[in-house]
């Protein structure tokens, strides 16, 4: 059966070579790429009330000429021809720069459709169109096109009318009538007609809802299909934990867990027997006891008779987390051990045979854990903390070392739930979005510049109570491009400023690691009282002693980093502050700070951020994962996204799925896609 939507355009008639060369500059090569080049705005020519329209909207109007235009001239060639216009039962001014023909076609008590933008205050309308005649644009919503090199807004129409006429009629169906019937949404034919030429706004809506949903389910069945291969093509280990010892475990903890601890702890655990190997993401806000869930899910990886890896981005990471991890296992008689480049010779040998032999239950470590002479006698679970500072690859050697054990990543970069189920579609999400009670919010206020004497003399105030602080800078240097402060200026002016009187320490990302590691020891053993430093101390230490956060620039960070930053201090008992140095210059680095001093919560933050910036910027412009949709806003359209996703793994799972007639549009999307090799999944 010929497929005639994957023809190429130039059997489109009234599409020649020229043309086609300049599509395939867009990347539009065959019919249906440019039946799917979608528009990403309309003119809106609908007529409007001016008692309904806001300062400066872009409207449509039409009234009748109360006047006889007048037409100036200034500068070489350019005009300005004024007419006053009776709307209604306003009298309004319609300003068109550069048309002076138009003075001698326009009549008095002639009716006149103009398009511009409203000026409330003068009640004046720059229009950049008008039309002699009672009648409006053809459309009320004229599509507005993406385009690039030789190609033109007009063009790019002309091409999709052609396509459109020749080749509408073959836009088959994806969507099953139970699916549409479910959600009531359009077929795909009049889907793809109403997105181009929309007659009004509820064709437009029903539009944009049917391919919306359409473009989140193909890509929810891409990514389900994925995680059911991998989980059932990777034949995992079924760890026969013991549940008494594991409850003993978690009763004799110094601290009660919370709701949404208790809550993650089982979904892993479920994990951990399950014959499938585990495959999760655990996100939680720092200071919400990720490491808590960490030690209670290796304590019963243990008792089934596995070993477990933690691997963290720092040495003095590591050492920390060796450090909680030891008072809470020595008692229940599991032998935990770090391992780092630093541990060498005998001890390190020792640690090694050890290791091979069974005799060491958990070895936390940097990625040393990685290099070849590190063998587990029988690994069961793997837990890469701050997953995102590890390569993939990484990631995989130290997978590798057991026999397909379970995977766990954690990281405290709170990822709105958005992204979680887009860019970490083929894992499972865990979140833990609950705070231990009792523990103190940290204050945040956000200053201006001009008020650093009032913030040295806070700082002061801090440093006397025999707390730290941090102070962060964007740059090391001094730089031309940017005016910001810089961490080697800083450190000097804040030498100069406290004398002899505090000891004030510099850190940043130039340094070699060795010299990063003394620097952040010797802060965290109250060698230094303020720790001047650029963002290198984002995934850090826990310093409970140090109870205020300066960031310099603060307008140069993104709300995800500045809420990272400000999650350094506040761990102690004592209250802790953050303070936000900036002057921002536009709306979105006003509501940045705004939202900092409004609320803690780094979800909440993660969100707003995604808002603000967008997805393509939340992670890096080249971060893979993160898809491209042509129609569909994966921040405004949440609810479609997470109705696509719980419909595409219930498809993925049940067997009608992949015997029923009904559904073989979509297994041949998955097989064109490359997800399916043409078998089936059982």
């Amino acid at each position: 059966m010929t497929n005639f939507l994957k023809q190429s355009v130039t059997e489109i008639r009234g599409i020649g070579e020229e043309t086609a060369q300049s599509l395939a500059e867009m990347n539009i090569y065959h019919v249906e790429d440019l039946l799917f080049h979608l528009p990403y705005r309309y003119e809106d020519y609908r007529l409007r009330d001016l008692a309904d329209v806001k300062h400066d909207e872009k409207i449509t109007i039409q009234g009748k000429v109360h006047s006889e235009p007048s037409l100036t001239y200034y500068g070489r060639k350019r005009s300005r021809l004024i007419l006053r216009l009776l709307v209604d039962r306003y009298l309004i001014s319609v300003v068109l720069f550069n048309q002076p023909y138009l003075k001698n076609k326009i009549t008095i008590n002639e009716t006149v459709t103009v398009s511009g933008k409203w000026d409330a205050h003068r009640q004046t309308l720059t229009a950049n169109e008008l039309k002699i005649g009672g009648t409006s644009n053809a459309q009320d919503f004229e599509p507005v096109y993406p385009v690039k090199g030789n190609m033109t807004v007009k063009g790019i129409r002309r091409c999709i009318y052609l396509a459109f006429k020749q080749f509408g009629q073959h836009v088959e169906e994806t969507i099953p009538i139970s699916l549409r019937q479910k959600y009531k949404l359009i077929n795909r034919k009049d889907a793809l007609r109403f997105i181009h030429y929309p007659k009004n706004g509820e064709e437009l809506k029903q539009a944009r809802r049917r391919l919306v949903y359409e473009e989140f389910l193909l890509f929810q069945l891409k990514m389900q299909a994925l995680r059911k291969m991998e989980r059932e093509n990777s034949a995992g280990i079924r760890q026969e934990f013991s549940s008494e010892r594991v409850t003993g475990f978690i009763n004799h903890l110094p601290f009660p867990l919370t709701n949404a601890q208790n809550r993650v702890v089982n979904e892993i655990l479920s994990d951990l027997e399950s014959p499938y190997r585990m495959n999760r993401l655990l996100q939680g806000d720092v200071g919400s006891g990720k490491t808590a869930v960490a030690a209670i899910c290796l304590f019963a990886s243990v008792t089934a008779g596995y070993q477990g890896a933690l691997m963290v981005p720092t040495e003095i990471l590591a050492g920390q987390h060796a450090e909680s991890l030891r008072n809470l296992f020595e008692p229940v008689g599991v032998r935990c051990e770090l391992l780092t480049s630093s541990i060498k010779g005998k001890r390190r040998k020792e640690i090694l045979s050890q290791l091979k032999s069974g005799e060491i239950d958990i070895l936390i470590g940097t990625h040393a854990l990685i290099q070849d002479e590190v063998e587990f006698k029988q690994l069961g679970l793997v837990i890469t903390d701050e997953q995102h500072r590890f390569g993939v690859e990484q990631r995989r050697i130290l997978r590798e070392k057991g026999e397909s054990p379970d995977v766990l990543f954690m990281t405290a970069t709170p990822i709105p739930r958005t992204l979680a189920i887009t860019a970490f579609g083929e894992m499972d999400v865990s979140i833990i979005d609950e705070m231990p009670a009792g523990r103190k919010t940290i204050e945040t206020y956000w200053v201006k510049p001009e008020m650093m004497d009032r913030v040295l003399g806070f700082i002061e105030k801090e440093l006397q109570k025999c707390h730290q602080a941090y102070v962060i800078c964007p740059l090391i240097e001094e730089s031309d491009k940017l005016d910001v402060q810089n961490a080697i200026d800083v450190h000097s002016s804040l030498v100069h400023y406290f004398q002899d009187r505090f000891k004030i320490g510099l850190m940043h990302g130039r340094l070699p690691a060795d010299e990063k590691d003394e620097v952040m020891e010797a802060f965290s053993e109250n060698k230094f009282h303020v720790l001047v430093s650029t963002t290198v101390v984002e995934v850090g230490v826990n310093v409970p002693n140090a109870t205020l956060m300066v960031i310099y620039d603060a307008e140069r960070f993104g709300l995800s980093q500045l809420h990272q930053l400000r999650g350094r201090v506040g761990r102690g008992s004592e209250q802790s502050y953050c303070i936000l140095l900036a002057d921002p210059k536009s709306e979105t680095g006003k509501e940045r700070m705004k939202i900092m001093t409004e609320t803690n919560d780094g979800f909440v933050l993660s969100e707003r951020d995604l808002e603000l910036r967008g997805p393509g910027d939340f992670f890096g412009k080249k971060q893979s994962g993160i898809p491209e949709f042509k129609i569909a806003d994966m921040v405004h359209d949440f609810a479609a996204l997470e109705t696509a996703r719980q419909d595409a793994t219930i498809l993925v799972e049940s067997s009608y799925f992949w015997e029923a007639e009904e559904y073989t549009p979509l297994r041949d999307y998955l097989t064109s896609t490359g997800v399916l090799k043409g078998e089936k999944l059982d």
